[in-house]
């Protein structure tokens, strides 16, 4: 039975005497600031609230089960709809794992078109995410719509290359599907230019914003030690000052030969949540110039990578990157078949939303809607 849409209850003090009522309600399944099918049970004194609830599994698609019975290269269109706006993120987090479990190269020219697809995908996941945190402070319509036209442009180059704008199923085991000519080459590269302009414009909307700073500064404040200790990653946990990032850190990819710095915030409040996202979009811009002017030629695919009858040798193997979320991982037993023994995701997502309640307590129902906004979910990956 689904819950009632509210309910009241007595307020007690220490001696157990009522001294008023609290509200609880239930924020979902459907209620449009979930951006998906999801629920919060708020218990609220006055707009104050005391306790807060998430609740999942509306949307359950048994991924992880799926993937234990079917090849390991059928699995790859599945990771697409895990976050479904970061398809290319998802595509690489899993053939890097399988590469690492069956001593696959990757050529040098697949590299930087990972590198290059996965810098655009965190610039379309930012630009959408900051026009959706602004609508949801309830600036309607204009900001989420140039957030969406950035997005646009992305997304005509993936469907480009990849046949989809966006379940691209673009990676394979050593390599890329297929190569990117000179001509979207060349389309990136001015798109890239012509971003810094448009998040120029988006600053000077947003950043000294009265509406923006009133409803973000000092609000959802997370400390470093809290960050660490939920496991936080991404944006959320460099929002709270802790500098990690699994870019610099496993230097996975080629990320190493790139030159760029990993922003921090200093309070963990929303405002540092939104700038982190502007500031990861200039160091992406810088990204996406060095690859796009160092890509060499060559094959985009290892020769000894066999797509047909793909059977690694038996062992277990982690493997993960820095998605636009936070860090994405897949965890694959293989006992030497053609299916994974056991497949496992760590999806930043669902590892994110643990601490929403700690984040919202004390504050008012209104910044309820804004808090989960800025954490940057997507159900697909929470309720895998």
């Amino acid at each position: 039975m689904p819950p009632k849409s509210f309910e009241v209850k007595p307020k007690l003090d220490e001696s157990g005497s009522s001294i008023g009522e609290l509200l609880e309600i239930s924020m979902g399944p459907h209620h449009p600031s979930t951006h998906g099918v999801f629920r919060m049970d708020v218990v609220l004194d006055g707009e104050k609230v005391v306790k807060l609830k998430p609740v999942c599994g509306y949307l359950h698609r048994n991924h992880e089960k799926i993937g234990e019975n079917i090849s390991y290269l059928a699995s790859m269109p599945y990771t697409d709809r895990l976050d479904y706006f970061c398809s290319m993120t998802n595509n690489w987090a899993y053939a890097l794992t399988i590469e690492k479990l069956a001593g696959l190269a990757v050529p040098e020219r697949a590299e930087y078109i990972r590198v290059i697809m996965a810098e655009l995908t965190r610039l379309q996941n930012h630009t959408s995410l900051i026009g959706f945190f602004v609508h949801d402070m309830g600036a309607l319509g204009t900001p989420l719509m140039y957030a969406f036209r950035e997005r646009e442009k992305i997304l005509d180059l993936f469907e480009e290359v990849s046949g989809a704008r966006m379940m691209c199923n673009y990676m394979r085991f050593g390599g890329v599907r297929v190569d990117v000519n000179d001509e979207w080459l060349a389309r990136t590269k001015q798109l890239v230019a012509n971003y810094g302009r448009f998040l120029d414009e988006f600053e000077t909307f947003l950043n000294e914003n009265e509406i923006l700073l009133a409803r973000t500064q000092g609000v959802s404040p997370l400390t470093k030690e809290q960050a660490i200790n939920a496991s936080l990653t991404g944006p959320l946990l460099r929002a709270a000052g802790v500098n990690y990032d699994v870019r610099k850190v496993d230097k996975y990819g080629i990320y190493s030969r790139f030159d760029f710095k990993v922003p921090l915030g200093e309070h963990g409040d929303l405002y540092d949540r939104y700038m982190m996202r502007v500031l990861e979009m200039r160091e992406s811009i810088k990204i996406l110039n060095q690859a796009l002017r160092d890509i060499p030629g060559g094959p985009v695919m290892d020769p000894k990578a066999k797509l047909r009858g793909f059977r690694p040798k038996p062992g277990e193997v982690y493997g993960r990157i820095e998605s636009p979320k936070g860090e994405l991982g897949f965890y694959i037993i293989s006992d030497g078949g053609p299916n994974p023994y056991r497949y496992r995701v760590r999806p930043p997502s669902f590892i994110n939303i643990t601490i929403l309640e700690d984040m919202c307590l004390g504050h008012r129902v209104a910044d309820v809607i804004v808090i989960l906004g800025s954490v940057d979910i997507v159900l697909g990956e929470v309720d895998r």
